[in-house]
């Protein structure tokens, strides 16, 4: 696959952002599937609010058991600075749609396991109060790429999604998305010519060795059967569980000839740890 340096205007950059923290409020709940609640906050605080790329994050905070708001930081000098011995619990997560007229902000919550903010969501109501930082930065990837090519698993499917509607008509974009099951899938909005690969964990017991609903097995068995054009300028988008995430990463580079500079592989989760978020490169 060829560099792209001869396309000064598919270069990625990055942009910073002022570091601020926003206390915001619930203003809908709505269940996409039995396995991700999309939470719409609205606020004042939002009136400055920017989110220049698809897979921005974001810090979420939660109030702590018996708190009506969560106790928010002050941005000092070398980052958030904590009122003394109270740090909230808090994860990141994608700015899934905002609406700067409406001072909207939608976030998606993916129910796969029982932690703080799949417990919060559950619960979600009308009225309530979440916290939120950043973000920091975004790492813009431009849309006029020859082809694109987007894998993840539910923790991904809002980055994938607003990617998805900000691709312009004509743009070619295959997805490939590990998820529970087919319960899980949700419609996208596009303009692109979109070519779409579902794969379950329910199914990943089909590769030998496997067992039954064994994360990653059934998306890396998907990537390794993905067709990549021989032509054109291309990227890959890929985020997801740790180790998932790394082995996409290697057999795309190391089998397939994907150049590193034009993938981006992101870790959104780890099993067996919490609060984990990192890129993922050599």
């Amino acid at each position: 696959m060829p560099t792209q340096d001869h396309r000064p205007d598919l270069a990625v950059y990055r942009v910073r952002h002022p570091l601020k923290f926003r206390l915001l409020q619930v203003k809908q709940v709505r269940a996409l599937t039995p396995h991700l609640i999309r939470v719409t906050f609205t606020g004042d605080d939002l009136h400055d609010f920017v989110s220049a790329s698809f897979d921005d994050h974001i810090k979420v905070f939660f109030p702590e058991p018996g708190a009506d708001k969560p106790t928010l930081p002050q941005a000092g000098p070398d980052g958030p600075v904590f009122p003394e011995g109270k740090r909230p619990t808090a994860r990141d997560f994608t700015p899934r749609r905002f609406d700067a007229d409406a001072r909207e902000l939608d976030i998606e919550f993916a129910m796969h396991e029982a932690g703080p903010a799949a417990i919060w969501a559950a619960q979600a109501q009308v009225g309530q109060y979440l916290g939120i930082g950043g973000p920091r930065g975004s790492l813009v990837i431009p849309t006029g790429f020859d082809w694109h090519l987007l894998i993840g698993d539910d923790t991904a499917l809002p980055a994938i999604a607003r990617r998805l509607e900000e691709l312009p008509a004509g743009a070619r974009v295959a997805t490939v998305i590990e998820v529970a099951d087919p319960s899980a899938r949700i419609e996208f909005t596009t303009r692109a010519e979109l070519h779409a690969v579902w794969c379950y964990r329910d199914d990943a017991g089909a590769g030998a060795g496997a067992a039954v609903g064994e994360r990653g097995e059934a998306l890396l068995r998907a990537v390794r059967e993905t067709w990549l054009p021989e032509h054109g300028d291309g990227y890959v988008w890929a985020a997801g569980e740790a180790a998932t995430m790394r082995a996409v990463r290697q057999h795309l580079c190391g089998e397939r000839g994907v150049d590193k500079a034009r993938i981006r592989a992101a870790s959104y989760w780890k099993q067996g740890a919490v609060a984990v978020h990192e890129t993922l490169d050599d």
